[in-house]
Parts: structure tokens; C-alpha cells; sequence
């Protein structure tokens, strides 16, 4: 049940015990309906504070209880042509109450907490029957001999009903929830068990080859006889090196576990220069803007390389499908990582057809994939006038287990 209609409910029993002009409680009808009001609108809070709700829905009974049992007729009629059928079931708020504070407990909080206003709460309804004049309580139950009994009980049976409800829907809630995180824990092993079989299979076929070509591109120069094969031999032997480096570095993310940084290997050190980079790409024809804020924070290799790869992989993509784009890379370093932007604007002419259609076209799916196993954030996305926007934010640090020789 959604809390305004318990609130309305409330507050509408509230109201009309409060106007009935042959209710049993004396016509303070202004102050009697202001109470009620507020003890029925108090329900709102019932989620977040239900000790709070149900100590207020106390209140009001017990006011009356003592009120009457030390001076009999203050509150309540003791003569004449009066009706008790509007506090039959009063205060209304009380079921409710009662099975907030059963269905919503707070962590850690003690059982007794919950247990000492339900109890207080029965109490109370089950006492105030016996201060109702018999000739109000007589046409409802019918019999002098029970009606005060009858009521006393009606009063029971809501607020232990009450919290009954709520303690079957609170042990529902945590078999749920256990359930749900038994399952995320099952699917999470299941990723952890997929990714340590790739990462095998990468260090076992992958990057074996890749070792094998380096050797004989570092062979191939050796033996070399003139300076434009050793040349070739040495930047196919370097672009290997580098090769086998990346894959370590994924090799390392896919074997990381959740169970903390038990093992920080892999040195901090400064990130890569990007400038470099960035003239390498004005050389080429793409002239770029670099705007750079902050000290560069120690990171972990992966991390350098990553920021790399980004600007890279970015600055590729302009010169494939946006020549003549004004280029602006944004580099804000920061003591925990690095946010890096990479925009240009709609391309000045028609890219190369040929040049547009040359890779894979999963350049930056992988990146996002890549940066998604350091724990970084990763957006690529066109803007509104035409352009493209890469946006990428990395910690400076991310533990991985110990890099092992790839063979």
C-alpha cells in the first residue's frame, strides 16, 4: 500500500472522530482534529522513522488513558446519547505504525527497540476500553458483560497483526535480497572465471607468437646487409616490443580479482608525455590545441599507456574521418587520475573513402573495454554541430598482479 493512502486513510479516521458530534471524546474539535491530524500525517515518515511514527501514534490513547484514569470525564463523555463506533478502531494510524516498525528496521538496530513500542502500543489500547463509559460501549458490543473485552481485543489483534504483516514482509525482503546477491555473486565468478581462461589463452598463443615475430625481427636485423632492411627489421622488432607490452597489461587487468590490493605491483611513475603525440599528429596534417591543467599525478604503467592509447586512437580517427576538423585535446590531471577530452569539430571537407574504411572499426569499443577493466569511465560520442567527442576519466593507480614473463 502506497503511503499516501495510508496517510488518507489515517487522516480521514482522524477527522471523523474528531467531528462526529455523538463521538464519545468531548468536542474539542479544534484541538482534538489538529492532533489527529498531525499523529496521521506523521505516517509519511513511517519508512525512515517508524520508532518516531509509532511513539507518536502512542501518545494519543495513552493521553487519554491517564487523562481519565486520574480525573474520570475530563476527555471523554460519561453520560447521555453518545456514540463509541468512531474510536472503534482509533487511533487508525495504529496498524500502520505498527507494522512499520516491524517492516522497516534500521541496520543494526536491537529487537527490543522494535518489540518495546509494540507492546507499549498494545498495552495501552487494551487498558483504555475500561475507562469508556458502559452506556457508550454497550450498543456496539451488545453485551455489558463484554464489551470492553471486545474492544481490548480488537485493539490487539490490529497492532499484533500489525507487526506480524510486517515482520513477514521484512524476512521476505532479506530472502530476496540474498537470493539477488547470491546471484551477483555467481555471474561475477562466472566473469572472473572467463576472463582468466582469456587471459591464459592470450599468454599462451597470443602472445608467444608475438614474442617469436620480435626474435626474428631482432634476428632479421642482425643479419641484415644494408640499412633500409636493418631499418624495417628494428621498427617491426620495436612495434612487437610494444605489442607485448599492451598485452601484458590486459593480460594483467583480465587476472585481477575483487579480493583488494593485496599485491601493488607495477611501479608508479609520471604519465607519458602527450605533447609529443600531439606533434606527431600536427606532422601529419591535423593540427591540434592542447590545454593542459594540473601536475601530472604518479601512475601505474597500464595507466600511462591507457592515456596514451586514447589520444591516439582518437587523434586516428580525425585524420580518417574528419580532415580539416579543428582538433582541441583537454588534459586535466588530478591527484587520484586524469580526465582526458579529446573534440573536434565537423570535418572542412569529404573524408577519403579508402582511408575512412581502413581498420576494424572496434577501436573504441576496445578502449572502452579496456578502460572499463581499470576502473576508469569512457564516453564517444558525436555532438550537436557535427563533431566528435571523446571523453575519458582513469585512476592514477590500479593494482594488478605481478607481470610475468610472456613466453
Amino acid at each position: 500500500m502506497s503511503d499516501a493512502l495510508v496517510v488518507a486513510f489515517a487522516v480521514a479516521g482522524s477527522l471523523l472522530t474528531a467531528l462526529d458530534d455523538r463521538s464519545i471524546l468531548r468536542p474539542y474539535h479544534g484541538v482534538t482534529g489538529l492532533v489527529l491530524l498531525l499523529a496521521g500525517l506523521s505516517l509519511f515518515f513511517r519508512r525512515r522513522a517508524p520508532l518516531t511514527v509509532i511513539w507518536i501514534t502512542i501518545a494519543i490513547p495513552a493521553v487519554v488513558l491517564v487523562v481519565e484514569l486520574l480525573a474520570r470525564g475530563t476527555l471523554l463523555y460519561t453520560q447521555g446519547d453518545i456514540d463509541v463506533e468512531s474510536i472503534s478502531l482509533w487511533p487508525p494510524g495504529a496498524i500502520f505504525a505498527a507494522y512499520a516498525v516491524t517492516a522497516f528496521p534500521k541496520a543494526d538496530q536491537p529487537a527490543w527497540l522494535r518489540a518495546l513500542p509494540i507492546a507499549t502500543l498494545t498495552l495501552v489500547l487494551v487498558a483504555t476500553p475500561r475507562v469508556i463509559p458502559d452506556a457508550a460501549i454497550h450498543p456496539i458490543a451488545g453485551q455489558s458483560t463484554d464489551s470492553d473485552s471486545a474492544m481490548a481485543f480488537r485493539g490487539a489483534v490490529l497492532v499484533i497483526g500489525g507487526a506480524l504483516l510486517g515482520m513477514y514482509v521484512s524476512a521476505r525482503r532479506r530472502v530476496l535480497d540474498g537470493l539477488r546477491e547470491r546471484a551477483e555473486r555467481a555471474a561475477e565468478q562466472a566473469r572472473a572465471e572467463e576472463r582468466a581462461r582469456l587471459a591464459a589463452e592470450m599468454h599462451d598463443v597470443v602472445a608467444h607468437r608475438v614474442t617469436l615475430m620480435v626474435l626474428q625481427a631482432g634476428a632479421l636485423r642482425v643479419r641484415a646487409r644494408d640499412d633500409e632492411t636493418r631499418q624495417a627489421a628494428e621498427e617491426m622488432r620495436g612495434t612487437g616490443a610494444k605489442a607485448l607490452e599492451e598485452l601484458r597489461d590486459v593480460i594483467g587487468l583480465l587476472r585481477r580479482t575483487d579480493e583488494g590490493p593485496d599485491d601493488e605491483a607495477g611501479e608508479h611513475g609520471p604519465l607519458p608525455d602527450l605533447s609529443t603525440l600531439i606533434a606527431e599528429s600536427g606532422s601529419v596534417g591535423v593540427p591540434v590545441d592542447l590545454d593542459e591543467q594540473g601536475d601530472p599525478p604518479l601512475a601505474s604503467p597500464v595507466v600511462g599507456r591507457t592515456a596514451y592509447r586514447i589520444v591516439q586512437e582518437a587523434l586516428t580517427n580525425v585524420r580518417k574521418h574528419a580532415p580539416g576538423a579543428r582538433v582541441r585535446v583537454k588534459i586535466r590531471y588530478r591527484a587520484d587520475g586524469v580526465r582526458l577530452t579529446v573534440l573536434n569539430s565537423a570535418p572542412s571537407r569529404p573524408a577519403d573513402g579508402d582511408l575512412a574504411a581502413s581498420g576494424s572499426g572496434t577501436g573504441l569499443t576496445g578502449l572502452g573495454q579496456r578502460v572499463d577493466l581499470i576502473g576508469g569511465t569512457f564516453t564517444a560520442d558525436p555532438t550537436p554541430d557535427g563533431g566528435f567527442r571523446v571523453d575519458a576519466s582513469l585512476p592514477a593507480f590500479v593494482p594488478t598482479p605481478a607481470p610475468e614473463a610472456v613466453t
